[in-house]
Parts: structure tokens; sequence; C-alpha cells
């Protein structure tokens, strides 16, 4: 048998192989590390090739814990079950019925539409319309209904900028190949590859016979010109919303899963902690995501076409005329939704309550409302799902006293604004079994004194100024959830990068924070985050795009982060100091290395 056969047989069994030899790989940390470190090593090793490799479901490679901690002697199954739905995971549920209630009366779609309809329709202005969207969007909905959400609309508003994609991409091969294009005298070339009577999408980006005259009068090269920037200003639509998707994420707690996770490890780590909640979070993330929107908008931008006079100039040509029609498009979408109804006016009431209440819980510059309760007892959890259970039982319909003495008025049955069986189907209980596995993880991390003993083999980078710290593990984990899940890479990494701030004598919120934000930053490849894949799906991407406008996007975030940090984040969080908070842990260590040897992080600010 030729060996391309072989290899190909052996890659349809590739993951039932991994999950076979994963196993022996690593059964010699069994015998050579200390005996409770090197089998929690073990398990997380193992959940770490799976996680990545996806040769198990990731939410079944989550529950392992719950089988393997207890039967190698690591944590006993009373201590690993509850992790996994401890309070942080009710807060992420929280949010993700608040968001299925905002789709299922379609308010999503109309605050899209209304930023679309302020901003303008000039591909930069539109770009930035649909990154601001996009990230508002997602700071509440999961990233990838965000993704799928905005798409259609920006396919829709192209069509009316452009025309037909297709036909599009037939005039870029029939300038491809002089054959295709008859070329006179003059050098004005007609488009064969149109049809002899226009489509209604190619009529939207005309206005009358004059332009089809002038259209068939372009030289060759203006065509050219034309086409190849209408093809960028194309991908630059579709590759911001991804991108923009994944950055407005990591603005709330809720937005995506590793600012839970967190939250979570925090708690299991530092029970004493808590600096950290949705409105302190907020208030630090909040800035950095729009300091980074703006930064990847003026990139994506310049990169794509976006970028020149027109942006501040108005132009009457045929660009112009597109404009005008795609403008008038949205306007119309617009006001196809008709005015709000009681149910879309009921839902908004209670999203924004949702927040105002979680903002104003505990913000720490100011006295919250939770004073008024048992000190420790109230927490973001029991905000939420206070809020959403209202929703199960709140009418979707204006309540009429009439209906009650009016015999004839129609019996309907009672529809509440969210049904259980909608927020059943719309909540991702993998992501929630995620969250547990990652909080399981890092208790049996705690418990074992594996991060204890990683810790100490992290002593020489205590020479590294913490500055630099801080870059180097933003870098390395946006790098790295490229290729992994990112909720999977910060389980994996968030506990040795904890146990590596204390043996530094580091604030661990000055490394951990930058290490949960990178995790979110994956631009590079359609495989990185489902947003991604949804994208490239489209047909309209190639890989060396992504990867192009990608890699400079990780710089400019690793870059914000890193300035978010050593400015308004120390003076947030009190960086510059060691905790109180972190010392009881702090003390199981060993060989921890004297403050006064690293470098005070004000220095090297």
């Amino acid at each position: 048998m030729k060996l391309s056969a072989v290899s190909k047989k052996l890659w349809c069994v590739h993951k039932q192989l991994l999950l076979l030899l994963a196993p022996l790989v690593f059964l010699p940390l069994l015998f050579t590390l200390p005996e409770k470190e090197g089998k929690c090593l073990y398990v997380i090793l193992l959940m770490a090739t799976f996680w990545c490799t996806e040769a198990l479901p990731l939410a079944v490679t989550a529950m392992l814990p719950v089988c393997l901690f207890p039967t190698l002697g690591i944590l006993p199954a009373k201590k690993v079950c509850p992790q996994y739905f401890i309070e942080t995971n009710f807060l992420f549920l929280s949010g993700l019925i608040m968001a299925s209630s905002i789709e299922e009366w379609g308010l999503h779609q109309r605050i899209a539409l209304k930023v679309l309809s302020i901003v303008g329709v000039k591909p930069a202005w539109l770009i930035l319309g649909m990154m601001l969207t996009s990230s508002f969007l997602s700071m509440w909905l999961s990233n990838t209904a965000t993704t799928a959400m905005m798409l259609p609309i920006a396919s829709a508003i192209l069509e009316s900028l452009f025309g037909d994609l297709e036909t599009l991409k037939q005039k870029c091969q029939s300038l491809d190949d002089p054959e295709s294009a008859l070329i006179n005298g003059q050098s004005s070339v007609k488009l064969h590859s149109l049809p002899s009577v226009p489509s209604e999408k190619q009529i939207l980006s005309m206005d009358g016979p004059d332009v089809l005259e002038q259209t068939d009068l372009k030289t060759a090269e203006e065509i050219k010109s034309e086409a190849q920037y209408q093809m960028k200003v194309w991908k630059g639509f579709l590759i911001c919303i991804p991108y923009a998707a994944s950055i407005g994420g990591t603005a709330t707690l809720t937005g995506t899963a590793p600012n839970l996770i967190l939250i979570g490890q925090l708690k299991s780590y530092f029970p004493d902690c808590d600096l950290i909640n949705f409105g302190s979070w907020f208030a630090f993330a909040f800035p950095l995501m729009l300091l980074f929107l703006f930064l990847g908008w003026l990139w994506i931008s310049f990169l794509y076409g976006g970028l020149n006079s027109r942006l501040c100039f108005k132009k009457h040509d045929s660009r112009a005329q597109a404009e005008a029609k795609a403008k008038a498009l949205i306007i119309e979408d617009y006001k196809k939704l008709g005015p709000i109804n009681f149910a879309e006016g009921a839902i908004s009431f209670f999203f924004v309550l949702f927040a105002v209440l979680l903002f104003t819980r505990d913000p720490k510059f100011v006295t919250g409302w939770s004073v008024f309760f048992k000190k420790g007892y109230v927490s973001d959890a029991v905000t939420g799902v206070i809020i959403v259970s209202i929703l199960f039982f709140f009418p979707s319909q204006k309540p009429s006293l009439r209906w009650w003495f009016d015999p004839q008025a129609a019996n309907t049955p009672y529809v509440p604004l969210l049904s259980w069986k909608k927020a059943q189907d719309s909540v991702p209980w993998n992501i929630i079994m995620l969250l547990g596995g990652g909080f399981a993880m890092a208790k049996a991390c705690e418990e074992s004194g594996l991060a204890s003993w990683i810790g100490g083999h992290l002593q020489p980078l205590a020479e590294v100024p913490p500055a630099a710290a801080v870059m180097l593990i933003t870098a390395f984990l946006a790098c790295f959830t490229e290729f992994a899940s990112n909720t999977a890479t910060i389980i994996i990494f968030l506990p040795v990068i904890a146990e590596l701030a204390m043996r530094v004598s580091v604030n661990p919120l000055y490394f951990m924070i930058p290490a949960t934000v990178g995790c979110s930053y994956a631009f590079m490849l359609p495989v990185s985050t489902p947003p991604n894949s949804i994208a490239f799906a489209s047909g309209h991407l190639m890989v060396k795009d992504m990867v192009k406008t990608g890699f400079v996007m990780n710089i400019l975030g690793i870059l914000s982060v890193s300035l978010a940090m050593n400015t308004w984040g120390v003076a947030m969080f009190n960086l510059h100091s060691y905790p109180e908070w972190a010392h009881p842990v702090n003390k199981t260590a060993t060989a921890l290395v004297p403050f006064s040897s690293v470098p005070p992080l004000n220095a090297t600010l």
C-alpha cells in the first residue's frame, strides 16, 4: 500500500489514535514527579491535549476531572462536582438568557440598523459603524451570535454599494483575461461579462441609462482599479465584524468565557480578593475596548481602502449615487421594523436595568446598593438571576383591564417575554460545562500543590521586569489561542500565571488580567474562533487576508493591553504593591523571591 494511502487512513482515525496514545505518552509523569503533583499534571496535560486537538468534544473533556481526580486520589468527588455550577456559572447563565430574550424580539437588529443609519455609508464610516455595533452587541450576546447576525446586514449593504458580488468577480476575471474583453482603438472596453439586461442588484449601483453608457466607455485600467477597490472594501466589511465581536466581548464579565474563568479562579486562589466584579471590570475593560477598536478601525480602513479623501469631502459621482442608495436601503430596513412594540420596550427596560444593577452593586469608587444587604451575601450572580427570572412571567403584550370585562375579547394564551424552551435552546450548555471543568482543574492545582511546584520552576523569570512580562504573557497567549479554544487556553495557563506572580511577589492581577484579555485576541486564522470561521465560510476571504490583517491586530492588541495595565489599570487595582489578600495563599509556597529583589512596577511604567 502506498504511503499516501496509509497517511490518509491514519488521518481518518487520528482522533481515536490520540485518545489511545496520549495517556501512554504522559504516563512517565506518574513515576518521575512527586506523587500528587505528577498525577495532577498528568490529568491536566491529557485534558490540554484533548482540548487543543478536539479528540473529544470540549464539554466531554471538561468532565474528565469528575472521573480522574477522585480515582487517582487527587481530589474527592464532593470537592470536584460543585465546581461545575458555582456562582460564576450562574452569572454567565443569566447573561446568556438575557441575550436570548434580546434575539427573540429582534432588538439587536433594531440597534444595528439604527447605528448604521447614524454613521453614514462611506466605506470607512460603515466599517466603523459595523465595528461599533458588533462590539456593543458582543458585550451582551455571544461573539458567534453577533457575527452571524451582522454578516447578512453587511452583505445587503455591500450589494447596494457595489452590485452583485458574482458580477464583481466576473468583472475582475474578465480583466485578467485579455481575450474575454474586446478593446477598441481608443482603449475603451465593454463588459461582456455583464448581461445585456441589468439585474435589479446591478441597477442599485447605477443611476439610469447615462451611467450605463459611462460604464461602457470606461478604460480597462479604470474598471480594473474600481473593481479591485470594491473587492478590497468588501473584504474589509467582512473581516471587521468577527474582529470587533472578539474585541467587544472583553468589555464585560459576561461577554466571553475567559473573563468568567478569571473571576472563578480568583475566588479559588484568593478568596479575599474582591476587586474584580462587573462594575470594576467594565470600568477597566471598556476604555481598553474603545482604544483597541479605534486602532483596529484605522488599520482595517487603511488596509482595505476605506481611508481616503472621500471620508471628509463629498463627491458627486457613481460612488456617491451608490452610497445614497445603500443609505436608503438601511433606512428602509429600519422602517420595516415599525415602531418599538411593547415587548421590545420591556426587553430594553430590563436590559438597561440588568446592566445598571450589575454596575452599581459594588463599583468600589462609590458605595453600591449591596450595602443594604448582609455583607458578602449578594453577588453579581444573584443580581443577574433576579432580573432574568422576571422575563419568564412578564407579559409580552401590553396588559389591559378592558380585556377582563369584555366577554367578546379574544381569549389568547398568555405569552411571557421568554419561554424556558427558547432559553434552553439558546444557552450553550457545553460552554457552561467547559467553565466547570476549568474551575475543577484550578481547584486540583491548588489542592495538590501542583501550582506551587510549577511556580518553583519559574524562578528565572523573576529577573524579567514586570512590565515586559505583561507583554510577553499577552503575546504568548494571543499566539497560543490562535490554535486552541480561548476558554481552554485560559483554563490551562491561568493557574500557572497566578503562581508565577506570587513567586516574583507581583500583584497577581497584574499578570492575570492581561492573560485573560489576550486570550480573546485571536485574529490570524479562520479556526481561531467561531466568529472568524463564520466570516471565512462566506467564501469571500482567504487565509492570507486574515493572517495579514490579524498579525498587526495582535500587535495592536498587545500594545493596548500593556498601555491599559500600566496606566489606569495600576490606579484602579493598586497594582504597584503586593496585596494583603494574596499573602495567605502565598505563605504555603516555598522559596519566595523577596519583593525588594523585583523592580517595582512604578519604576517600569
